[in-house]
């Protein structure tokens, strides 16, 4: 339920901002339904409504999603027998939230405790890309305005407290932030969805260069 309540007001702001960039409300709601990622269905909005082409699409979202992969690869020695149905059902609902809760569960991960904790964040996730699609044009403007920097919020509330407890990590945020700001303003013919591509890439290329992980000494 605490994960639902805070997808709400996130997946809002995406049902909301995908109509104001003119993509019909059942499309916004599918998007939610079938993707179940913040980061990327945003980043996929901005290249639809900016008539991106497919290759950036594909490209950007796969970079933008891909720590949900390695987040499933370290579930899947948790995982007790599964068949592959229900191991593909397990991994789509894999968010960095579900993964927080499931990866420091004491126990071996079965298929309905997993149900249980992918269900109701979904069902939350949903629910708030249809009252965000659908509620839009009754919000004040003022406040629809508003909502539209949560997305925003949300990364900030993500980046500051790691930043503050590893050096490296701010390194490396500093490093995106002057290569996106070069990429908008220097190169201004290069599109945002390139650009998160391009700057992800790099930035992480830096920190794994100059900050490489330690591995022997911690647990």
């Amino acid at each position: 339920m605490p994960i639902a309540l805070g997808y709400i007001p996130v997946s809002f702001s995406f049902g909301m901002l995908a109509v104001q960039n003119g993509i019909p409300a059942w499309a916004a709601i599918v998007i939610s339904m079938t993707n179940l990622t913040s980061a990327g269905q945003f980043a996929g909005m901005n290249i639809i409504s900016a008539a991106g082409g497919m290759w950036e699409m594909a490209i950007t979202t796969f970079v933008i999603n891909l720590r949900y992969m390695l987040m499933s690869l370290s579930l899947s020695q948790k995982i007790g027998k599964m068949s592959l149905a229900k191991r593909l059902i397990t991994a789509f609902g894999i968010t960095d939230e579900v993964f927080a809760v499931a990866s420091t569960t004491p126990i071996a991960i079965t298929f309905p405790f997993m149900l249980g904790l992918i269900a109701i964040p979904y069902i939350g996730w949903t629910l708030g890309t249809v009252l965000g699609a659908f509620i839009n044009n009754l919000l004040p403007t003022s406040l629809a305005d508003a909502m539209g920097i949560t997305l925003y919020a949300m990364f900030i509330a993500i980046i500051i407290p790691a930043s503050r407890r590893d050096k490296n990590v701010l390194f490396v945020l500093i490093a995106a932030v002057i290569l996106s700001c070069v990429l908008y303003f220097a190169l201004p013919f290069i599109s945002s969805g390139w650009a998160v591509i391009i700057t992800a890439v790099l930035a992480s290329a830096f920190g794994a260069t100059f900050f490489p992980h330690n591995e022997e000494g911690e647990k």
